[in-house]
């Protein structure tokens, strides 16, 4: 059976700036871990590297598509899921609960957010497309906590708030499928490095 395996990386730490989500890049600790990526992904024969548009996705795997001499293909489809609109801030808690309930009611957003729901239908098309693209290969796809936790629920339910909140900044799972597109397995392979 032919597989094709995705190496969803969550982009590593880059300080929080009101305004910058789109151009934010990796902090010095965040560029120490991205090189820790590259050093754990640069063995396995990669097909293509992909990735949302934002700077601190395609910081984290530059240096892994400069190793490999791939060009990482941006999409913005792949770009991280607004929780609420840019113009205003939330204590954290109140985010985290509305994070939370995004994933219990698919539909729910806060004001100028976009859904669960909303961002799988702008994402998955580009996924699958990739996935047919690159037949029985392996992909990396530089990516956000968020948008790659409602990615892995759309193909699997249980990947939803618990498992975000689980995740770090960086972060590396790997995505098997079969030829009809199912998820069969999923490994975290970033924890082998942390430390």
């Amino acid at each position: 059976m032919l597989t094709t395996v995705l190496y969803m990386v969550r982009h590593a730490e880059s300080p929080f700036k009101l305004g910058e989500e789109r151009v934010r890049g990796l902090s010095r600790e965040g560029q120490i871990a991205a090189r820790k990526v590259t050093a754990l992904l640069k063995d396995i024969d990669i097909a293509a590297i992909v990735s949302s548009p934002y700077t601190r996705a395609i910081q984290t795997v530059q240096e892994l598509a400069t190793y490999k001499a791939l060009t990482i293909k941006e999409y913005e489809t792949l770009k991280e899921r607004p929780i609420k609109g840019l113009e205003y801030r939330l204590p954290e808690q109140e985010l985290l609960k509305a994070i939370e309930q995004s994933f219990n009611n698919k539909a729910f957003c806060l004001e100028g957010g976009e859904s669960t729901q909303q961002a799988q239908r702008r994402a998955i098309p580009t996924i699958l497309q990739v996935i047919k693209e690159n037949k029985g290969k392996n992909i990396v796809i530089g990516t956000h906590g968020n948008i790659m936790t409602i990615i892995m629920n759309y193909f699997a339910e249980r990947y939803g708030y618990d498992f975000w909140k689980s995740t770090s900044k960086p972060d590396i799972y790997r995505l098997t499928f079969d030829d009809n597109n199912s998820l069969t397995e999923v490994e975290r392979i970033w924890s082998e490095m942390e430390g």
